[in-house]
């Protein structure tokens, strides 16, 4: 298979979990549940169109910068999630909201 048919496998599976969650967050009523839908695109969907473009690009200074903004949002994304689930969380009383010990 040529680098350029497993790139664009990468980016289009990764355009399909991107367009499977926003279609996704409109089904939960809460935003806890719509929250849930956030994750996929940040810890799987965006780390593959990640990979497909800097395979797609070769191996240069802009493919660096694209595997670095992917591994940050990859890193980073989850926590945020969780972060403002537990806001939402406190805003509608299910958590105390004391900081966690």
């Amino acid at each position: 298979m040529s680098p350029g048919r497993v790139a664009a496998a990468l980016v289009a599976a990764g355009v399909l979990v991107c367009v499977a969650s926003s279609l996704g967050v409109l089904l939960p009523r809460t935003v806890l549940g719509r929250i849930h839908f956030l994750t996929p695109v940040t810890s799987v969907g965006a780390p593959l169109v990640g990979v497909g473009l800097a395979i797609d690009s070769g191996w240069q200074l802009p493919t660096a910068l694209i595997l670095f903004t992917t591994l940050v949002l990859a890193a980073t994304g989850p926590v945020l999630a969780a972060a403002m689930a537990r806001v939402a969380a406190q805003r509608q009383g299910l958590v105390p909201r004391e900081s966690p010990e």
